[in-house]
């Protein structure tokens, strides 16, 4: 692991690949509360599709597990995008409220960053906070992400969000 990490509280959790298994998590992770920064929920109907993607072997998508007990709270992933009419990886991640404010969304972070590093597949990760989401925002500060502009960010259940265009050069 890289000194990324360093700047969090070295947090009891691990990354696991998503699993056919990990449903539930997913529709905890669809609530109102959670999912304020990205447009609002999803439709069942949606969640169960983005399951059904994020269960694929190669889909570079993890569940954020526990150590003590194997629990699920969170999720953390990256996927190819097109921004700027150049090929780049996007990053996302979330964890339960139980769980939040203890570093473990950085930490995750972090590792995924490690592992985006070792694919060598692209130069460039983005992530795409809402600009007053606080917390995330943080985490791409502390990573080292650079903030690239404002922008208007597609959302999830269509319009735009104010967002952040954080860079991080692999």
């Amino acid at each position: 692991m890289t000194d990324q990490t360093d700047t969090f509280d070295r947090p009891v959790a691990r990354l696991e690949p998503w699993g056919t298994e990990d449903l539930p998590l997913l529709m905890k992770l669809n609530h109102p509360l959670m999912t304020e920064h990205v447009g609002g929920p999803e439709t069942p109907e949606k969640v169960v599709e983005r399951q059904s993607r994020y269960e694929k072997e190669d889909s570079r998508q993890y569940k954020i597990v526990v150590e003590d007990g194997g629990e699920g709270i969170g999720w953390v992933g990256y996927w190819e995008r097109t921004w700027h009419d150049k090929p780049v990886l996007e990053i996302g991640w979330a964890v339960l409220p139980s769980f939040q404010g203890r570093g473990i969304a950085g930490s995750a972070t972090a590792r995924l960053l490690d592992k985006a590093r070792e694919d060598q597949q692209l130069r460039f990760v983005h992530a795409f906070p809402k600009i007053d989401n606080g917390p995330s925002n943080a985490i791409c500060r502390k990573l080292g992400f650079t903030l690239v502009e404002e922008i208007d960010f597609p959302a999830r259940q269509g319009g735009f969000v104010r967002c952040n265009d954080w860079r991080f050069d692999l």
